[in-house]
């Protein structure tokens, strides 16, 4: 399991991090990392005695500015040679976009889980606790101006009656975003607080998962909104194109371009499929229509997800129609 290097340190600015927590918390796949490596040897790490990575988090940080660069469009191989300055410099000298460029401010709701974060080098480094409780008391331990980016709740029997108080929490602290911990739960009680819009798991066994549990519900924030009413854009990729890239990433060490243009194509076909449905079966047209529009929203994603991969491949796209 990748984890935190545990060789002894003076400090913790001297931590690393192994490969799989590096590139979550740079928002990277681990494929992508070691392709980026092997490539370019982008970050100059050191190994372990056995052979594994080993990053600072200042080349965490550098990963994440990467990441943020490329997204936008810049081709990895003009990047990889740059300094962390450099890079910095061609974003736009901040942090945007919930790169670990600073740490993320969270309150924290839960019994204990505030001082096991302070208690943990690697979260203290990423994570900015400004207030905790042990309850839901925000009257007596959140004060009236006390905003934050994410609300980290740790409740170990997690039900129904939380709803409300995650949400009324929540809306006092203007939270970007929920995180919602538990230990034991129902099935029906984690769909609720999911239909909220928060993210939901389980209590991680190590302290190092929650920095990328905070930035994974920051960025859920920033998926296309689906409205019941609006009709998804026309599609980004024709089937040719598609064909293309399945084509031109066998060639290729990672896959996953190959893979997210067949579930393009899936997808596609099933958006054409059920508008026809909705046109042909008077019965439940609503219901095919909401399956189009649906399957439509997931297409928009996943043709943006994409974009994003291939620009880090360097497979060339036909630019956007229109």
């Amino acid at each position: 399991m990748d984890a935190i290097d545990e060789q002894p340190q003076d400090n913790a600015s001297d931590l690393t991090y192994r490969s799989g927590v590096a590139a979550r918390l740079a928002g990277l796949s681990v494929e992508t990392l070691r392709v980026w490596e092997r490539r370019y040897d982008i970050s100059g790490t050191r190994r372990s005695a056995s052979g594994q990575r080993l990053y600072t988090a200042d080349q965490v940080q550098r990963l994440g500015l990467l990441k943020q660069l490329v997204d936008r469009g810049h081709p990895i191989g003009q990047l990889a040679h740059l300094s962390t300055d450099e890079l910095r410099t061609l974003g736009g000298g901040g942090a945007r976009d919930g790169m670990p460029v600073r740490p993320i401010d969270i309150v924290v709701i839960g019994l204990g889980l505030a001082r096991r974060i302070a208690a943990s080098p690697h979260d203290t480094l990423l994570l900015n606790v400004r207030a905790s409780c042990s309850r839901f008391e925000p009257a007596e331990c959140l004060g009236p101006d006390l905003r934050t980016e994410v609300l980290l709740v740790e409740l170990s029997e997690l039900d129904e009656h939380a709803i409300p108080m995650i949400a009324a929490a929540s809306s006092a602290l203007h939270a970007a975003a929920v995180v919602v911990l538990y230990r034991f739960s129902p099935s029906a009680t984690i769909r609720a607080l999911r239909a909220q819009g928060w993210l939901v798991a389980r209590v991680p066994s190590e302290m190092g998962e929650l920095v990328p549990l905070c930035r994974q519900a920051l960025e859920g924030q920033h998926l296309p909104a689906r409205a019941a009413d609006a009709l998804p854009t026309g599609p980004r990729f024709d089937e040719e194109t598609l064909a293309g890239i399945t084509g031109a990433s066998s060639a290729l060490a990672c896959e996953c371009p190959r893979h997210m243009a067949e579930l393009l194509l899936m997808v596609g076909s099933f958006e054409r499929y059920s508008a026809q449905c909705a046109s042909r079966n008077s019965a439940d047209a609503q219901v095919h229509l909401d399956l189009h529009q649906s399957a439509g929203q997931a297409r928009m994603i996943l043709e943006a997800a994409l974009e994003r991969l291939a620009r880090a491949e360097g497979i060339p796209l036909p630019p956007p129609a229109g």
